[in-house]
């Protein structure tokens, strides 16, 4: 077995070029299984973010064997062209376990300590787990990286400092509208992220919000939550003009709101200010609306100044955190080492017995023709030791 990530991230890639290869939800079954017929692939786990899209593969043949296969077929699943591959990373087996802890554990992430990653990834694995794309050792990998994630959690402060990107996005938003009690927030998404952003809008008392929704009875079940408004996407442009904030984070793979909507919306606004935070990846709004006079548009690499900001105890904790990593990643590759030796164990065992069954056979041949007790023995303990140790010495 060989464990590899090829992947893209945050560190290496702008989000224009991340939303470029980003797997939309309800595709990865069947990406997973394309995935599949690449020869080498074994074992495959998708885990695809707003942050990174990172390939998890097991392979007999190592990383070497099939590294170009899977970057081409990365490549031609979305369209892209070679260019891409600059910003591709590729881990081995000791780089990808620390790799997957650390981002389990919100070591690797934009906000360090976010706990929504940990999720993601939880959802990746199972989708693969039930799909039957991961095996036993990406099984251990993933179920190892989660335990890890819990160990650091309750040993180190890594997530105690209320940081994310929803609350990057409200804090930004509070520093650009003073008396949050006098505005309007349009909320375009009803998941995790966005349940968040609400609730940090609710607590620094936002005047009104409305949230949007695909699923608008999802929308309102957080709405009366919050004494909120929710609506369906279809009626967002005719509340566009009422809104003074705009965040979405939606799984759309196009706009869901347009330059000409925001356009029609400022006439009505008579240009005052709309402050937008676009988190989707692919992107929620359309990068034309940054063009327009008194509009000002964030996307989620933007966020990254506000976020430093908030850092520095998490960042203490982060290094107790890589430690613990470190130590649980070397365990755990110690492990994967001794399955590798069972097949051969077994062998050697196998060898032995045989050798075993052989040498006894002929011993008690020789006690049958008379031969002396004394002589047989002298006979087993000689042959058995020299048999056993035959092959081994030989290889050595």
């Amino acid at each position: 077995m060989s464990l590899f990530i090829i992947g893209i991230n945050h560190k290496t890639a702008p989000v224009e070029v991340r939303e470029r290869i980003v797997f939309e939800p309800q595709l990865i079954v069947s990406a997973l299984r394309e995935f599949m017929q690449i020869d080498g692939v074994e074992e495959a786990v998708i885990v695809s973010t707003c942050n990174r899209t990172e390939l998890y593969c097991d392979s007999a043949d190592g990383v070497n064997g099939v590294e170009d296969n899977v970057r081409l077929w990365l490549c031609d699943y979305h369209g892209v062209g070679s260019d891409i591959h600059d910003c591709l990373y590729t881990l081995d087996q000791s780089a990808t376990i620390r790799h997957a802890f650390s981002v389990a554990s919100g070591i690797d992430s934009v906000v360090v300590g976010e706990p929504q990653i940990l999720g993601q990834m939880k959802d990746a694995y199972r989708e693969a787990h039930d799909s039957g794309t991961a095996g036993s050792t990406l099984n251990r990998l993933f179920q190892s990286s989660f335990a890890v994630a819990k160990h650091i959690r309750s040993e180190t402060d890594i997530g105690a400092s209320p940081v994310s990107v929803a609350y990057a996005a409200v804090t930004l938003a509070r520093k650009i509208f003073a008396g949050f009690d006098q505005h309007t927030a349009l909320l375009v998404g009803a998941g995790e992220t966005m349940e968040l952003t609400a609730r940090h809008l609710h607590s620094r008392k936002i005047g009104r919000m409305i949230i949007a929704n695909r699923h608008v009875e999802r929308a309102r079940a957080l709405a009366a939550q919050l004494s909120a408004f929710a609506i369906s996407l279809p009626e967002i442009p005719a509340h566009l003009a009422d809104a003074d904030i705009i965040i979405s984070s939606t799984a759309s793979p196009t706009p869901i709101i347009t330059r000409a909507q925001i356009e029609e919306s400022m006439k009505i606004r008579r240009n005052r200010p709309v402050f937008i935070v676009d988190i989707a990846v692919p992107r929620d709004i359309e990068q034309q609306v940054e063009d327009l006079s008194n509009v000002y548009l964030y996307t989620v690499d933007d966020l990254h100044g506000v976020i430093r900001d908030n850092l520095e105890a998490r960042e203490k904790a982060a290094v107790q955190a890589a430690e613990i990593v470190a130590a649980e990643a070397t365990s755990f590759e110690m492990a994967l080492k001794h399955l590798d030796a069972v097949p051969t164990i077994r062998g050697i065992r196998a060898n032995a017995q045989g050798i075993s069954e052989q040498t006894l056979h002929k011993a008690r041949q020789m006690l049958a023709a008379g031969q002396s007790p004394e002589e047989v023995a002298e006979f087993l303990a000689k042959t058995l030791t020299n048999r056993i140790i035959h092959a081994p010495t030989h290889r050595l």
